[in-house]
């Protein structure tokens, strides 16, 4: 195993791994058109309330955290710190602003007139305005939004194989290529469980706060794609053994506690395994 590199401070290294780690995150949220403004909103919300529940020393005399403080504490602008308090189990709305213009212009195609032949279905568009009856792709974006040229978006669309262009230069959105899968409600849940979960102990572990829990990896550079495969079919396998053990104890211990008034935590136990280039899209 490789030795983690010892430079920089604490602020540093820590921007540094924070840097790393949001990257696949920010990945999946371009993926699914989570703008920016709608992320910078959500952390807004999550410092305040960090701030406010997170932090007993910043509470005088057992009284909640003043405003003032939660935003010398968060740098959040104290008039936002008041409506976000005020408004605290109001989560944030994906508003017509924030949704992505992909978003925006699928939805349209789909559902209005100009854009739709007589059964409801979407039409084939023309790249651009032709004087005749078709409507044309770059109609339809500037329709939406003249910010950004209609080339880019059709470059996009294309690129995750939302449409597709035909021999005759026509454009045909691809309807299934934009339905979630049906088990995404299921995936999206344990996407926020697990990695929470995995955050929450990596996060405990480095504030000193609790007893370490277990957050340990194995990881190897200078391997060869076969080595790798290798290794990841034996990590399915040792994984899965370790879960199943540790459910069927989990189970019987469950057992034994229901109906007492103490069990009221809950645990997580996970394996994970990934592979990448060594100098791969995951480096920051």
């Amino acid at each position: 195993m490789d030795k983690a590199p010892d430079i920089g401070g604490p602020a540093e290294l820590l921007v540094r791994a924070i840097s790393r780690l949001l990257r696949p995150l920010v990945r999946a949220l371009i993926a699914h058109g989570i703008t920016f403004p709608m992320i910078s909103e959500i952390l807004k919300r999550l410092y305040v309330r960090s701030a406010a529940e997170d932090f007993p020393i910043a509470r005088s005399a057992g009284q909640p955290v003043s405003d003032s403080r939660i935003s010398l504490l968060t740098r959040v602008h104290r008039k936002d710190v008041k409506r976000l308090r005020q408004h605290s189990d109001r989560p944030p709305a994906a508003s017509g602003a924030d949704s992505s213009l992909v978003a925006q212009l699928i939805a349209k195609w789909l559902a209005s007139p100009d854009y739709t032949d007589k059964d409801g279905n979407p039409t084939l568009l023309a790249r651009t305005e032709s004087g005749g009856e078709t409507p044309s792709f770059n109609g339809l974006v500037t329709s939406i939004s003249k910010d950004v040229r209609p080339r880019v978006i059709l470059d996009e669309l294309v690129n995750r194989e939302i449409v597709t262009i035909g021999p005759d230069d026509r454009i045909r959105l691809n309807k299934k290529a934009f339905v979630p899968r049906k088990d995404f409600e299921n995936m999206t849940f344990f996407y926020g469980h697990n990695l929470h979960d995995h955050m929450a102990a990596a996060t405990s572990n480095l504030l000193q706060e609790n007893t370490p829990f277990l957050e340990r990896s194995v990881y190897y550079h200078n391997l060869t794609p076969a080595s790798v495969d290798i290794l990841r079919k034996e990590s399915g396998e040792t994984g899965m053994d370790a879960l199943l053990a540790l459910n069927k104890r989990a189970h019987a211990l469950a057992e034994q506690d229901k109906g007492k008034k103490s069990a009221n935590q809950r645990m997580t136990f996970g394996v994970y395994f990934y592979k990448a280039d060594m100098e791969g899209a995951d480096d920051v």
